[in-house]
């Protein structure tokens, strides 16, 4: 059995549809191919999906977070505090608009930003935090809206990897001021290139956004610059993509639940042989990556690779250790808890069109390991 971690075959049974957009793009009478009406009509079906009150669809997750940030005035002399655990773009996005990134550690089980971390990282020049959902674990969305509104700052959700997540009632993008989504093709909800979307309640960020994504131009008004903005337009192909695609979500996620929730039961024995599954799902999930966290991380890879699973690791160094963003990490300071989620994690399949007998084939796999003594 060969079961990739990444599947080459994600669209396989979508290609006649696929083809079919392409073709209603493509013979559409004003043959226009960004920001027409198939992406006004996707952000209409996210706002009503999502119940915020704007969708900006943009070029990127990573767009979608710099556009948040220059839309909230953040730049030079400011500073947003990040997980030291992550993906690039939270540092970076901080970085491309002259603000400085200021490293939180992470909870040793959820690989999210913890927040007593988060306040002890709150300084005089912090504009805004900017925590991350992490693979099917939200972050403590509830602490940290509550320690913005304490300290001042404004409240930035990197929710790229959640779209579907559910905490107390409130899906994961709706808890900040403003949030992104990424529709990059791995992702719950991908699509067959890079997209992505900023959510927001509030009028003016999102008018502000609508212009940045389009070179600072206000809706209708071309070569009318009111702002230094990008290019960072949505492409109506992927709209039409997405607006098909929304209505399946659901069952995509479910499925995504079911599987993790069978690897879960299957693997709690192994928690003594230093096997930790992720922790259990709360309300709506979206479990884009199962992450397992292994005292023997490399031992269980090989394992895995000779019985021919996929697996990877999600950030194999912290965002600070990363030459990139080294010259930002403050001396002194550690995160101890993000390098050990660095030296650890290790993800397994988890797609939803893996079949009952290769979850099963999957799960026999790891519960094979020997392991070690804690």
């Amino acid at each position: 059995m060969m079961l990739p971690f990444f599947p080459p075959d994600l669209f396989d049974d979508e290609v006649e549809e696929l083809l079919d957009t392409v073709r209603r793009v493509a013979t559409a009478p004003a043959q226009r191919f960004i920001l027409g009406e198939r992406t006004a009509a996707f952000e209409r079906a996210l706002r009503e999906h999502t119940g915020a009150a704007d969708v900006v669809a943009c070029s990127s997750g990573t767009s979608a977070l710099v556009l948040v940030l220059r839309a909230m005035d953040v730049g030079p002399g400011d500073e947003v505090v990040v997980p030291a655990f992550g993906c690039a773009p939270l540092a970076a996005s901080v970085i491309a608009v002259g603000a400085t990134p200021v490293f939180a550690d992470v909870h040793p089980w959820t690989m999210t930003v913890e927040p007593y971390e988060v306040e002890q990282a709150i300084s005089g020049r912090t504009a805004a935090l900017m925590p991350a959902h992490m693979f099917s674990v939200m972050a403590d969305m509830p602490a940290l809206r509550q320690l913005a509104a304490r300290h001042d700052v404004r409240l930035v959700e990197d929710s790229a990897v959640a779209q579907g997540a559910v905490l107390d009632g409130l899906p994961a993008g709706r808890w900040g001021e403003a949030g992104v989504y990424s529709f990059v093709q791995v992702k719950a909800f991908g699509t067959v290139g890079e997209g992505g979307v900023v959510v927001t309640d509030d009028a003016e960020l999102g008018r502000l956004a609508r212009m940045l994504r389009n070179h600072g131009q206000p809706p209708g008004r071309r070569f009318e610059h009111h702002l230094v903005g990008y290019n960072s337009r949505f492409d109506e192909i992927l709209a039409d993509v997405q607006l098909r695609r929304l209505p399946g979500l659901a069952a995509r996620l479910e499925r995504r639940a079911a599987i993790a929730d069978y690897y879960t039961e299957r693997f709690a024995p192994l928690v003594e042989r230093g096997v930790q599954p992720p922790p259990p799902g709360r309300e709506g999930r979206c479990h884009y990556v199962y992450a397992l966290l292994v005292e023997q991380r490399d031992e269980l890879r090989v394992h895995l690779a000779e019985r021919g699973i996929g697996t990877h690791v999600y950030y194999p160094a912290t965002l600070p250790a990363q030459q990139a963003f080294a010259p930002y990490a403050k001396a002194g300071r550690h995160w101890p808890h993000a390098e050990l989620a660095c030296a650890r994690n290790l993800a397994i399949p988890v797609y939803p069109h893996l079949t009952d007998a290769q979850v099963e084939a999957v799960a026999d796999a790891v519960c094979s390991f020997p392991g070690g003594p804690r």
